[in-house]
């Protein structure tokens, strides 16, 4: 951890089309979903990247791991742990990364109870799954 206090934190669930993005804070322990990035084979717009970085101006990131089922590195989880990386290059932000096993299936069936029934790339779930790992991150981190 750094020796800042962390306050506030954004989410990254890494896609290489999509990017969802979410905000957490802290003293609350609470996670939202803010948004979904577009992403050209794993590479965000970094300015539409870097507009949310100034307007939230978050203590630090987290990015979401995803490791396959026993727990073993996914080909993804080096592309998430490069963007970590380079999100830590660019803004300066101590970036943590967090394991986001079944954050998709959890976040596709929050829009299920509510109603949804595919349409996943019209109303994509990448910003819930952003909320799940980040809330997944700040209790397993920052318990209250």
């Amino acid at each position: 951890m750094s020796d800042k206090p962390l306050r506030l934190l954004l989410g990254f669930d890494y896609g290489t089309k999509q990017i969802g993005v979410a905000v957490g804070q802290v003293i609350t322990g609470q996670a939202r979903e803010l948004c979904v990035l577009k992403a050209q084979n794993g590479v965000p717009d970094w300015s539409r990247v870097e507009a949310l970085i100034k307007e939230w101006q978050p203590d630090a990131v987290v990015v979401g791991l995803p490791l396959n089922m026993d727990g073993t590195p996914s080909e993804m989880s080096a592309r998430a742990e490069k963007f970590a990386r380079r999100l830590n290059g660019r803004f300066n932000l101590p970036a943590y990364t967090h394991d986001e096993r079944l954050t998709t299936f959890e976040a596709k069936g929050q829009r299920l109870r509510e109603g949804q029934s595919g349409g996943y790339r019209e109303r994509p779930v990448d910003a819930i799954a952003a909320a799940l790992l980040l809330q997944g991150w700040l209790e397993e981190n920052c318990p209250g």
